[in-house]
């Protein structure tokens, strides 16, 4: 068995495959599941792909998952993997299983995506090219070829008329050049970043928020060995703001880190930006920072018991 990236031509057992696999997944869900689709490359009659079939299983809570059953199906259980409020499951080499909460826009981008390159030849066909060539050069490189992917994956999602957010971990070049940017533009104008040290720490998360196909967002949430999390950086690019999206984005923020068992969020805030957390519910709270960084004394201490 190798991991080596194969694009290979399509193969018509592959819908059969998806339909068998996800009859064993709805039953090992159970009623939690409402309904499971196939997504992806194998999706598309004609197209070639990776021989991996990509299944979305939309339950009703995603936080009552049976990852047991899963695995008694021989799934690998990897959590979010990145990408907020998704349970990833993989079987090596054969299928991966994205599963989200009904409601949730990422399963209409998936469809949508889908849907685009069943009736649309040229695009399917560009996509399909560029595939192969990542393939070739990057055999090895499961990150660079998805990263190599992103761009004509940014135009096919312009082109399907897709609404709605997602909010991820930055992992492509794209979105670490987002970050850096939201960070300098917003509070390192006049010095160097110097908390980049904390790209590389699994107790600091970096979330960059999309709405529709475009970088709107960016948080830096640092995580505390008592079940608290602060916000460090919260910013919406400035051609967005006042559409509702920093509220929005920061009660995803709110969610995530309830979901991962926080029980506070705190800040340290500029006085400008103190009638924004409050009329999102925050109060005047400490911020009890362990590691004593710096901090500005004109700062005022928020908080938020979630």
């Amino acid at each position: 068995m190798t991991n080596s990236i194969i694009v290979e031509a399509y193969n018509p057992n592959w819908p059969r495959q998806f339909e068998k696999e996800a009859d064993n997944i709805q039953r090992a869900l159970g009623e939690n599941c409402i309904v499971v689709h196939h997504i992806g490359s194998t999706s598309v009659p004609g197209l070639k792909a990776k021989p991996i079939i990509d299944i979305v299983p939309v339950v009703n809570d995603i936080q009552n998952i049976n990852i047991h059953a899963m695995q008694d199906l021989g799934y690998e259980y990897r959590g979010e993997a990145g990408m907020a409020f998704r349970q990833f499951f993989q079987k090596p080499l054969q299928f991966n299983v994205h599963i989200y909460k009904e409601g949730d826009p990422e399963v209409m981008r998936y469809l949508k995506f889908r849907d685009w390159l069943r009736h649309n030849d040229e695009d399917a066909k560009r996509y399909e090219q560029i595939k192969v060539e990542l393939a070739e050069k990057f055999p090895l490189d499961l990150r660079q070829y998805c990263m190599g992917k992103e761009a004509i994956v940014l135009d096919i999602d312009a082109k399907t008329g897709y609404e709605g957010w997602r909010m991820v971990q930055a992992l492509t070049d794209r979105e670490w050049e987002a970050v850096r940017s939201l960070r300098n533009q917003n509070f390192f104008k006049a010095m160097p970043d110097p908390y980049t040290w904390t790209f590389n720490r699994t107790d600091h998360i970096h979330f960059v928020f999309y709405k529709n196909n475009k970088i709107v967002g960016y948080c830096h949430l640092q995580l505390w060995l008592d079940l608290r999390a602060a916000i460090r950086i919260i910013a919406i690019d400035e051609s967005y703001r006042r559409q509702g999206l920093g509220k929005l984005f920061l009660s995803l923020c709110e969610r995530w880190l309830k979901v991962q068992g926080y029980r506070q969020i705190v800040t340290q805030s500029n006085p400008t930006a103190v009638p924004f957390y409050k009329r999102c519910g925050y109060v005047e709270m400490p911020f009890r920072d362990p590691e004593n960084h710096p901090t500005d004394p004109s700062d005022i201490e928020l908080g938020k018991i979630l």
